[in-house]
């Protein structure tokens, strides 16, 4: 009798696939029913668990309350296709066996148990074998232990991977970020680091152009600093030993090299100490050597440096600054033995009056110079080196005027060693009583109450305590009218056309009459500029971030400097230039256009109006920068003083100082008294 062609293929199919998707294996019926009240309490189909195995088909004890749960097999049909069959778990025999997919059958040992899951279901989650396998199980022929995992947990833990994932991502990117700003701040501040100290070891200098100079003490000096940055990544790491070795080494170079500042300062045994210092080096590069930890303390240590050298310079220019106004003693001796003598002598106001009466100091066809000034010698070698170089002395003709304190010493010294030839004429600032607050903005403003709390009261915003930048404005040459006195130069000569105006910090070398012979082209103040590129340029002295600046005047434009200046007062009466200067100084009350001075009024006032003059009449700096063309300075008709350097201080640098000191009278009585000596 022949059975049904569709009842064959399925045997056929169940006989060769035997696969099942489902993992969970039972041994016996109780452990198969147990677990099948498990299933039910879940209240979960079995189809939705695909991976569950078990060993046969009358162990699960059918219920009939999962009578739709259906077995799934692939088989393949007579023409060889591949199809896919189900059949209810109640309609299965007995007598078949089914087995783990992933292991094979063994019909001599019983099959193990069914495995209860660990993880509960959770938001109708399908369970999930796990892929390991206790290595006892696959010993013993047993089915592996199976841990079910819910996707919501899957997905969390896979959400934490990548957020720690993604967090060391930032972390790495944060430490790159952060080298990458440390080392453009190095970079930075190693392009704005200026050397302004003048030392023996400097490899800035060109003293030092030279590979070989003093090689053995920069070799110890850069040691000192590898051995400083190897001792710290040492001490990082716990290795004591060589961060002692390290240590000591390092002090020892620095006992070597004391206060040496050349290969010839230092002892024998220098060389030895440097071989020494190189093989602990060695040492620590072979057990520390790591580039990046090293860039780290590199920066780390350039930056602590500057910082270092930052608050050196600060207590420098504190001091510098303290200095520069501090009137020298013996220069204060001077003042007041002339002042004595002028006064014990009995010179009285009468016999002033028939001295200003002197016709050459009203004849514009002769040589008149201003000189503003409360510093008796000062005024003396300007007036000495001027007529020693002039070449018609007799035709020169100085007007000196001074405050009230120093009117006395300055009268005396000029009537004792007024030069034979040249006219000198000296007044008293306080005779002048058309210069009154009514009429002069600076004066008013010196005399405000505003000015007085930004000089005198500690606590202002705008005080000492706000940096070293304002320290120069306090100054009390900033608080005389003497050094605002020069833009009223019509006012002072009504009787001139020009009038060549110099500091009492500059020295003449060459005869100046020709100045007055240059066409200044219709301007009215004739100087030299002093542009180096971007220095100097009114940008530097003048707020161009208020607009009042910014749309009124040229940030590039050229600077120049007060310290010989030819003023045409014919012209500067017909523009009305003291008017100009007054609005600007009205303007300016509050400080937020400049902040003291004169040369940046100067600049405004004069903008557009100066004549600019051949280099070689005014060399500058003298007073601040150390490294001045000598030639240059040899071959100028003036030479100027300005900074804080001045060549009557023992600030000034020594090799400047002899151009000023050739002028000096010391064998002068009043100057040995004093102890003013080269």
């Amino acid at each position: 009798m022949m059975m049904p062609r569709c009842f064959v293929s399925l045997i056929q199919a169940f006989f060769l696939s035997l696969v099942l998707l489902l993992h969970h294996v039972g041994g016996e019926s109780q452990a198969a029913h147990h677990h099948h009240r498990e299933l039910q309490a879940y209240r979960r189909p079995l189809q939705d668990c695909p991976g569950c195995t078990t060993t046969s088909a009358s162990s699960l004890h059918y219920d009939p309350d999962l009578k739709d749960v259906n077995i799934v097999a692939t088989y393949s049909d007579h023409h060889g296709n591949i199809r896919l069959g189900s059949v209810k778990m109640g309609d299965l025999s007995s007598s078949w066996l089914f087995h783990h997919p992933l292991l094979p059958p063994n019909n001599n040992k019983p099959p193990s148990q069914l495995v209860t899951p660990r993880d509960s279901f959770q938001n109708d989650s399908r369970m999930e074998e796990s892929a390991s396998y206790s290595s006892t199980n696959q010993t013993d022929n047993h089915f592996p232990h199976v841990e079910f995992t819910s996707p919501a947990k899957l997905k969390r833990q896979s959400l934490r991977q990548e957020r720690r994932a993604q967090r060391t991502l930032e972390l790495i990117q944060q430490d790159k970020e952060s080298d990458k700003q440390m080392q453009e701040a190095a970079i930075h501040k190693s392009m704005t680091f200026e050397n302004s100290l003048v030392g023996k070891y400097s490899i800035w200098r060109r003293d030092y152009e030279s590979p070989n100079a003093d090689a053995i003490l920069k070799l110890m000096r850069d040691q000192i600093i590898m051995a400083k940055a190897y001792a710290h990544i040492a001490k990082s790491k716990n290795a004591s030993n060589l961060y002692l070795f390290l240590t000591q080494q390092s002090r020892e170079n620095q006992r070597v090299l004391g206060k040496a500042t050349s290969d010839a300062d230092l002892p024998s045994r220098a060389l030895e100490q440097a071989k020494a210092m190189g093989h602990a080096l060695s040492l620590a590069k072979d057990e520390l050597y790591d580039c990046h930890e090293l860039a780290k303390k590199f920066r780390a240590m350039l930056q602590s440096t500057e910082r270092n050298v930052d608050g050196l310079k600060k207590k420098g220019t504190f001091l510098i600054q303290l200095a520069a106004k501090t009137f020298p003693q013996p220069l204060h001796c001077l003042s007041l033995q002339l002042a004595a003598d002028y006064f014990l002598l009995g010179f009285n106001e009468e016999e002033e009056d028939v001295v200003k009466k002197d016709a050459k100091f009203e004849d514009p066809s002769l040589y008149h110079y201003a000189i503003f000034s409360d510093n008796v010698l000062a005024t003396s070698v300007v007036v000495n080196s001027t007529v020693l170089n002039a070449k018609q002395p007799e035709k020169h003709v100085f007007h000196i005027v001074t405050d009230k304190l120093n009117f006395a010493a300055m009268k005396m010294w000029f009537r004792v060693n007024a030069p034979s030839d040249a006219t000198i004429q000296v007044e008293n600032i306080n005779d002048f009583k058309w210069l009154n607050s009514s009429y002069c903005s600076v004066l008013r403003q010196l005399e405000s109450a505003r000015l007085k709390e930004y000089y005198f009261k500690a606590n202002h915003p705008s005080s000492i305590s706000a940096g070293a930048d304002n320290l120069k404005y306090r100054n009390p040459k900033y608080l005389s009218m003497l050094n605002h006195l020069r833009f009223y130069l019509p006012e002072v000569y009504p009787k001139l056309d020009k009038i060549l105006f110099l500091d009492d910090d500059i020295v003449v070398q060459k005869d100046l009459a020709p100045l007055w012979e240059v066409d200044m082209q219709g301007k009215v103040n004739g100087a030299v500029e002093t542009c180096k590129e971007s220095f100097h340029r009114f940008d530097k002295y003048l707020n161009f971030s208020n607009p009042k600046i910014s749309e009124n005047f040229d940030a590039g434009a050229c600077g120049w400097a007060f310290g010989m200046n030819m003023f045409d007062l014919r012209e500067w009466r017909k523009r009305n230039i003291t008017g100009i200067y007054h609005y600007w100084q009205d303007m300016n009350e509050d400080r937020t256009l400049w902040k003291l001075g004169s040369l940046p009024p100067g600049l405004i006032t004069f903008y557009n109006l100066t004549y600019a003059m051949e280099r070689s009449w005014h060399v500058l700096g003298l007073g601040y920068d150390p490294a001045l063309n000598q030639t240059a300075i040899e071959n100028a008709a003036v030479v100027h003083y300005n900074g804080n350097y001045k060549p009557w201080l023992g600030l000034a640098f020594a090799k400047y100082k002899p151009y000023w000191s050739k002028y000096v009278e010391y064998d002068n009585p009043y100057l040995r008294l004093c102890n003013i000596n080269e």
